[in-house]
């Protein structure tokens, strides 16, 4: 059969694609911004208007294949919904291919990823759904109180695999997601290249088009990401980029027994690192994260602790409004991960808590628990399954010798 030309239809175009042998590989531009698509594209010899069309086609329409782009659609193995005051929680499970070899020796040759839809309702009534994303399969951090630091690290996600995580939600699930939060598994910081490159896909105005102030990375304090973090948003287009840092304590002696990562980075640098950041982000606020766990963190004495170190980041005058404020404290009843030795809090253990903060001044908010039931809280993510394999390899961008 001659094969010397091939014919290759589109929309308003035909493409003629000279001496090749076979079909043009299909190419997923799930994690590429369009000009990255275009570029692989070229290299097949597709055309810059095609290469956008199919773009569009994936992004917009929800298309699994418009040649040259193809995505594969992970199967969704898991659904657990739970219905709350603003709407329904939903989370989701899919089921991706492990390119780890030697998990697949052992018969291990998938990977379960669990992301959350969130239903929001701001102060004017509008209803908005927030798009919880995994970054990691599991998690190396080992925080003591965290349900998917009990599975150890798997592997690191690629940034098409976080960015599958927004186009499932949006196509699969039909919900419009208007806000994205790296606080699934994982610590993005550990696999922050490719998290950049998810926002930077999910961004991107011809394709998933969230905006950059829609989207926020959280961090357990990693200072070398923060660091990073901090060159990248003095990039054009990335000022914006929202952040959290989980805190979860009043002193080092109470988080470096919750939180491993404090014996290398300390609260002081951590507290210096936001306040460089806020300089270079024009005072935009950074969300602090505040896990209340009854008999460890969460005493009176607790929240004038924490009260003293929120200090650089709330306004100079005492007035009740949170104009001014560079640090917006996030105060999260604690959701128990499995076999805790801690219960949740009551709610007036968390009122008093909030009500001392905010004597001090502290602009303060009190997270509702949603998904508790149905272990898609704030902290509970991580299948059983995968908490089984005995096997942790370690395959992180960064160094982690956290």
């Amino acid at each position: 059969m001659f094969h010397g030309i091939e014919r290759i239809r589109s929309v308003g175009a035909i493409l003629f694609t000279m001496a090749r042998a076979t079909e043009i590989e299909p190419i997923s531009p799930l994690g590429l911004t369009l000009e990255q698509f275009r570029a692989v594209c070229a290299q097949e010899g597709v055309g810059p208007g095609r290469a956008k069309s199919a773009y569009h086609a994936v992004f917009r329409d929800g298309k699994a294949h418009d040649a040259p782009a193809q995505i594969v659609v992970p199967e969704i193995v898991k659904r657990h919904e739970e219905l709350v005051d603003e709407g329904v929680t939903i989370k989701f499970v899919q089921r991706l291919p492990n390119p780890n070899h030697r998990l697949a020796d052992k018969g291990i040759d998938f990977d379960d990823i669990e992301s959350v839809i969130i239903p929001m309702q701001g102060r004017s009534g509008r209803k908005t759904h927030t798009l919880c994303v995994s970054s990691q399969v599991g998690c190396a951090m080992g925080c003591d109180f965290c349900e998917t630091a009990q599975m150890g690290l798997m592997r690191s996600l690629r940034a098409d695999e976080i960015v599958q995580q927004w186009w499932s939600a949006k196509f699969i699930e039909g919900i419009h997601i208007d806000n994205i939060v790296f606080m699934g598994m994982g610590e993005p910081m550990d696999n922050l290249d490719e998290v950049l490159k998810a926002v930077a896909c999910l961004t991107d105005r011809h394709g998933a088009s969230i905006p950059m102030s829609a989207i926020t990375i959280s961090t357990v304090g990693r200072v070398d990401g923060l660091r990073q973090i901090e060159q990248q948003v003095q990039q054009p287009g990335w000022g914006k980029l929202g952040l959290a840092l989980s805190l979860n304590a009043p002193n080092d002696e109470i988080r470096s027994k919750l939180m491993p990562i404090n014996k290398k980075w300390d609260m002081a640098e951590l507290q210096q690192v936001l306040i460089d950041l806020r300089e270079v982000r024009g005072g935009r606020k950074i969300m602090i994260e505040y896990v209340l766990i009854p008999g460890v963190n969460a005493e009176i004495e607790h929240a004038d602790q924490l009260a003293e170190w929120m200090k650089p980041f709330k306004r100079d005058d005492e007035r009740d409004t949170h104009k001014g404020h560079t640090g917006l404290l996030n105060v999260i009843p604690y959701n128990p991960r499995r076999d805790s030795p801690w219960p949740a809090p009551t709610q007036e253990q968390v009122d008093a808590f909030v009500l001392r903060l905010m004597s001090h001044g502290i602009f303060v908010n009190r997270r509702r628990t949603k998904g508790r039931d149905t272990m898609a809280a704030c902290g509970q993510l991580g299948t059983a399954e995968i908490r089984k394999r005995k096997l942790v390899p370690l395959t992180t961008n960064q160094t982690n010798d956290a």
